[in-house]
């Protein structure tokens, strides 16, 4: 399950600042993406989100900030950030990813000082559709994931790929950077004392976890609660009690709302297919109990919501990139 709700969150034309900054400085983030991952390869500063209190971030520490509010990191609580002209030095691809200044490197005086400076790197993500917005859902504003996990080999080829400009390198670095995002969430998922969606724990039983795994293969199948037992290998009573006590809800309850969460991504991305074709698509031969199931979990008919469907992270969003940094530095 987890794979199918990552699955859209996915990197494009990310830019990686390797960040170089000696203090004081601040750069501040507008762009209001969906998720954006921040890492320190060496030294430290603080995370401030808009709406929220300061979070330190250390070396070989990651912290994802749920948008759209925007937020700061600066090497001291209090340093503020003036809006500077990027210039040929910003991008916004035409699908997401970050946008900001690429390749600071504010040494004080002397370019070559890089004792004390503070290397960051960031990477913004778009979340297109219903599915990933599941998981958007079960994040805070703000998760931490220290350093020394399963993400540090990722991390040590991400440092290795922004230092030099090789062929491919932009591919090389979108797939790195949905590889660390995966590793964070897993690990902030899973850590000690945390509170994780009702789902992440249900994937792993040998019982839920293969009937959720059914659901999400075969959405579309004829499904119920005693076929779905016969396939997991447990009674029908079984199964019903085990997937409420773990998911929160009966199966065909939680196989409804799945089904109209694919339909709703169907409605938006392929536009010219009809209701019912967009029905069968997700096991409804009936387009009306079909329409009438997607406005009772989405509170609009499907016609509505198609209507007004807005995608989440536009294109066309602009960024002003900030900075605070000593007299004498240089970008």
């Amino acid at each position: 399950m987890f794979s199918d709700l990552i699955r859209g969150v996915r990197a494009h034309g990310s830019l990686f600042a390797s960040s170089t900054l000696s203090p004081p400085w601040a750069l501040r983030f507008v762009d209001g993406a969906p998720l954006t991952l921040c890492t320190v390869l060496t030294g430290a500063g603080w995370i401030v989100p808009e709406h929220g209190p300061p979070e330190p971030l250390r070396a070989r520490e990651t912290i994802v900030v749920r948008g759209p509010a925007t937020f700061t990191f600066v090497d001291e609580v209090g340093t503020r950030a003036e809006p500077i002209a990027c210039g040929e030095f910003c991008a916004t691809p035409e699908q997401g990813g970050t946008r900001h200044r690429l390749g600071w490197r504010d040494c004080g005086a002397d370019a070559g000082d890089v004792r004390g400076a503070t290397t960051l790197i960031v990477g913004a993500y778009p979340v297109r559709g219903e599915i990933s917005r599941r998981l958007l859902d079960a994040l805070p504003a703000v998760l931490r994931v220290d350093g020394g996990g399963t993400s540090d080999p990722v991390l040590d080829h991400l440092a290795a790929e922004v230092a030099v400009d090789t062929p491919g390198q932009q591919v090389v670095l979108d797939r790195l950077l949905d590889w660390m995002l995966v590793c964070t969430l897993r690990e902030w998922f899973d850590r000690p004392g945390g509170e994780p969606p009702a789902w992440w724990a249900a994937q792993r039983d040998p019982v839920v976890g293969d009937a959720l795994r059914l659901l999400h293969a075969e959405p579309a199948a004829p499904w119920t609660v005693t076929a779905l037992a016969e396939r997991t290998g447990v009674s029908r009573s079984t199964l019903a009690k085990r997937f409420a006590d773990l998911v929160g809800e009966p199966p065909l309850t939680y196989l409804t709302r799945w089904r109209m969460t694919l339909a709703a991504d169907l409605l938006v991305e392929q536009e010219a297919a009809t209701v019912a074709e967009i029905a069968r698509a997700v096991g409804y031969s009936d387009p009306f109990g079909f329409s009438a199931a997607f406005k009772r979990v989405r509170g609009a008919n499907p016609s509505e919501f198609r209507r007004t469907a807005i995608t989440p992270f536009p294109a066309a969003t602009t960024t002003t990139a900030a900075r605070t940094a000593p007299a004498g530095s240089h970008a």
